[in-house]
């Protein structure tokens, strides 16, 4: 499911975007489709990080935590997580730099663990 049901039985995208550039997510927050998502998912930083070093190891680096606790409470909203969708770019600081961050992070707090 990829959506959940607000308490006025209206639909919220379970989706987390993420941009070191204000000006992207203050575009979605303004926009035609700003209620279908949840305004604390939407996270932005407060510069460029116009390389991939920057986006890994300085701008990125600072937001990191956040992005984790935010998709921490989308876990807790959920039953049984099976997997992860990510739509990334792959140019620019938060594309390659920030996006290889999260793909780390993604894979060291959630890798697959064997049940017996």
């Amino acid at each position: 499911q990829f959506s959940d049901e607000t308490k006025n039985g209206q639909y919220s995208a379970r989706n987390l975007m993420i941009d070191l550039e204000p000006d992207a997510i203050d575009a979605v927050k303004k926009g035609p489709y700003t209620k279908i998502y949840k305004s604390d998912c939407l996270l932005k930083g407060h510069e460029k990080a116009n390389t991939w070093a920057r986006g890994y190891c300085t701008v990125g680096k600072a937001m990191i935590d956040e992005f984790s606790d935010c998709l921490r409470r989308i876990f807790d909203g959920c039953d049984s997580v099976q997997g992860f969708m990510v739509n990334n770019s792959v140019g620019g600081g938060t594309g390659s730099g920030l996006g290889s961050l999260i793909l780390e992070r993604l894979a060291l707090d959630y890798r697959k663990k064997t049940k017996f």
